[in-house]
């Protein structure tokens, strides 16, 4: 079944600027959300989504009413939500594997979600710009023609990516949105920071950085965030990257280096660090196999509840 905005089919063979022009309504909606200033986002009651990571929840969680995740430049951040059931996923892809990402995410909300009765499954596209390389135009066609193939009608209602997330100052491009957040309960999408992007950031940004597939990282019937077990092999060339200076490692390990936040460096260095630290994490970091399990506690916050130390 297609992907459909305002009950039409979109014609994914033509370019996106033709379906907006034929939809005025997704641009209206688009400069609606580009005008709101980013909240932040504190920890308690978050879920934060690193890039190339997805999770899923319902408005039934006790631990859970946020998912969100920033960060993104060339990187779009979907949310696909069941309006019957209220189950959400966020995912922040980066255009690895784009069709089977699409077709993992529905499967991880079909699961929630009686499809066959009230309500119908939404998605919503934020992320990109007008970037030098044009990956953002790139992974914007990838995502419309995934959701096109798939076998569930899947209604587009928030279009703000590439183009119409698109600012230029002094003849340079960055996205005006770069992170966005979820209310599981209430369905509301907003511009969003995050000022704790927890547990084991450096751990999940190691795993990211060797080359991982898109991970689910939370189980919504437990309400447990699971991390790993993750393997890979010694990362190649670890020490000349951490010799090297903030430029070098801006315009070699960034998509768009021009438009990166001001942490990019230092968040890479720090992942550096950590794959340093841990050549080999079958025997550092999980040598029981088995994931770092997390819990809420009484005031919201993620706590450690068994498995391996770092």
């Amino acid at each position: 079944m297609p992907l459909l905005v305002g009950g039409a089919r979109v014609d994914v063979s033509r370019p996106p600027a033709d379906m907006v022009r034929a939809h005025p309504h997704l641009e209206e909606k688009a400069k609606l959300l580009r005008s709101q200033p980013a909240r932040i986002v504190e920890p308690k009651g978050l879920l934060y989504v690193q890039q190339r990571e997805f999770a899923v929840t319902t408005p039934r969680d006790g631990s859970v009413s946020i998912l969100g995740s920033d960060d993104a430049t060339t990187c779009h951040i979907v949310v696909l939500r069941h309006t019957g059931s209220g189950a959400t996923c966020l995912i922040h892809c980066d255009g690895l594997d784009t069709e089977a990402e699409v077709s993992l995410i529905m499967s991880s909300v079909k699961a929630f979600s009686n499809t066959a009765g009230c309500g119908r499954l939404e998605v919503h596209l934020v992320g990109g710009f007008n970037d030098d390389r044009q990956l953002s135009q790139k992974l914007t066609n990838q995502l419309l023609r995934a959701f096109d193939l798939q076998p569930d009608d899947v209604h587009l209602v928030t279009f703000c990516v590439t183009e119409l997330n698109d600012r230029e100052e002094q003849d340079i491009h960055f996205p005006i949105i770069c992170g966005i957040a979820v209310n599981v309960k209430t369905a509301e999408i907003f511009p969003a920071t995050f000022p704790e992007k927890g547990p084991d950031e450096d751990l999940r940004s190691a795993h990211v950085l060797t080359g991982a597939p898109l991970t689910n990282i939370y189980d919504a019937k437990t309400e447990q965030l699971c991390i790993g077990p993750y393997f890979w092999r010694p990362f190649p060339l670890v020490d000349f990257w951490l010799e090297q200076d903030d430029a070098q490692i801006l315009q070699n390990l960034s998509t768009s280096p021009l438009a990166e936040p001001p942490h990019f460096v230092s968040h890479i260095r720090s992942t550096l660090t950590f794959l340093k630290a841990h050549p080999f994490p079958s025997q550092s970091l999980f040598p029981d196999r088995k994931p770092r399990i997390y819990k809420k506690n009484e005031e919201g916050l993620w706590e450690q509840v068994c498995s391996g130390k770092i």
